[in-house]
């Protein structure tokens, strides 16, 4: 039986291809913050009949404490873990900027530094596996945000904007500084754009925002069951390369500076010396 590891489990994508993976006769552990969300996927486990191979995690992810925990709970529980899929997200493209308890920027710990602390963390667990592979959902293709070297808490020059589309582009070098560290690895590492999906990501936006942004997806945005499929077949058949992004079904160059191993390496032990320092 495969075991499929899902941050961001119980709701939008994550929830989709949890109930995929239930479906198709895997165990799935599937992470979240929030106990009402995670009864209703247990819920729905149980209509189909796997709520024997249905876990709920609850873990907040803002915090690094918590997401080395989780690994830690993880290892406990499977001898090895097939999939691990990283979509827990948050936006807060408004207002102040906020730190965790830990003295992070809420984006930068929550989309980032949780990836960051599963990804390595699980390495050995994803390594017992006969096909294993690690697919992080964010925005690869896309030309949008930078690192701010001099300032990655943006404590100085903060936007709720800046910051998300910031943890995109770190997200992006996470997978390429997973490959070159990790050289004889037969993990395969994801970078994964999905495109516009019709999740729930509206509600945490302001209003009249929310209502546009509903709307737009009524008219654009992929449903759920139609953006899991390609994720799903990823994930079943992974690439031959250590590290490849994707958007949607299209395989993306690894070119510029999205992709740049020097930066990705940099940005790694850079997040190295802030983990320590927790």
């Amino acid at each position: 039986m495969q075991t499929v590891v899902i941050t961001g489990g119980t709701d939008g994508l994550g929830k989709g291809l949890a109930l995929h993976y239930l479906r198709r006769g895997a165990r799935v552990l599937a992470v979240g913050s929030t106990p009402a969300k995670g009864e209703a996927l247990l819920a729905q486990a149980a209509a189909l009949s796997a709520v024997d191979r249905a876990v709920f995690l609850q873990a907040d992810l803002t915090s690094v404490a918590a997401a080395r925990d989780l690994v830690a709970t993880v290892e406990s529980t499977c001898s090895s873990v097939d999939k691990l899929v990283l979509c827990a997200q948050r936006y807060r493209l408004f207002g102040s900027r906020t730190v965790t308890t830990e003295g992070f920027e809420h984006s930068f710990a929550l989309a980032y530094l949780s990836r960051y602390v599963l990804s390595h963390g699980l390495r050995k667990a994803l390594e017992s596996a006969p096909q294993p592979v690690i697919m992080n959902v964010g925005t690869p293709g896309v030309r949008l945000g930078r690192i701010h070297w001099d300032d990655l808490q943006l404590a100085r020059r903060y936007s709720g904007f800046k910051a998300t589309l910031q943890s995109f582009r770190a997200n992006d070098l996470l997978g390429v500084a997973f490959a070159a560290l990790h050289a004889d690895t037969r993990i395969r590492y994801v970078g994964y754009n999905p495109g516009v999906v019709s999740t729930g990501m509206p509600n945490h936006l302001p209003q009249p925002l929310r209502a546009l942004t509903k709307a737009s997806f009524t008219l654009f945005a992929a449903s759920v069951a139609k953006a899991v499929a390609p994720m799903a077949c990823l994930l079943d058949e992974p690439p031959g390369e250590r590290f490849t992004a994707y958007r949607a079904t299209r395989q993306l160059p690894l070119k510029g500076a999205a992709f740049d191993q020097a930066d990705a390496l940099r940005l790694h032990h850079l997040t190295h010396d802030l983990m320590n320092a927790v």
